[in-house]
């Protein structure tokens, strides 16, 4: 039996517990599949993530779970970063740097010791876009991390290039 302080005692299935506390312990990955967390201010970050989220699964990727930091439940997209091999942080760019729901999303990841893992990145800004910059560098903290290229970068809205460029990291992500 295993009696936790805090929980359940664990008299049975004890070897399937035992596995998901290797694997947590571990920081080695649960589930197949990409977690993509974003911030959007009017809907075009949205937009290039629910296109990168629909290319990911045409593609073959068994399960991409998506959250809007600003919107959702963050605890959910923690989880999400951390169950799967793949991360994508999207956000608009803010003051030159990353929105702040952003800011705090990677600050949870980083005190929780997120490492080993693969991560993309998506920035949007109009004038000068500098997320994907704020966010690398952020992401700094982490270790173990492989960052997959291209940096994907939106001018405000959805265009010809940006669309391309996210067709080229939803084939980076599913190579990877």
């Amino acid at each position: 039996a295993i009696c936790p302080l805090h929980g359940p005692m664990l008299t049975s299935n004890l070897d399937y517990y035992l596995g998901l506390y290797k694997t947590w312990a571990a920081y080695e990955v649960e589930s197949e599949g990409v977690a993509i967390a974003y911030c959007t201010v009017y809907g075009h970050t949205r937009e290039a993530v629910a296109l990168l989220e629909k290319q990911l699964l045409a593609a073959g990727c068994p399960k991409v779970a998506v959250t809007d930091l600003a919107r959702d439940d963050m605890a959910e997209a923690v989880e999400d970063a951390f169950r799967y091999g793949t991360l994508v942080l999207a956000s608009t760019t803010y003051n030159a740097d990353m929105f702040p729901f952003m800011k705090e999303f990677i600050d949870h990841l980083a005190d929780h010791a997120f490492q080993n893992r693969r991560v993309a990145y998506v920035e949007n800004g109009t004038w000068a876009p500098n997320a994907a910059r704020a966010m690398k560098a952020k992401m700094e903290a982490c270790k173990g991390i492989e960052n997959i290229e291209p940096v994907v970068t939106v001018k405000s809205a959805l265009d010809d290039d940006s669309r391309a460029q996210i067709a080229e990291l939803a084939s980076a992500i599913v190579r990877a």
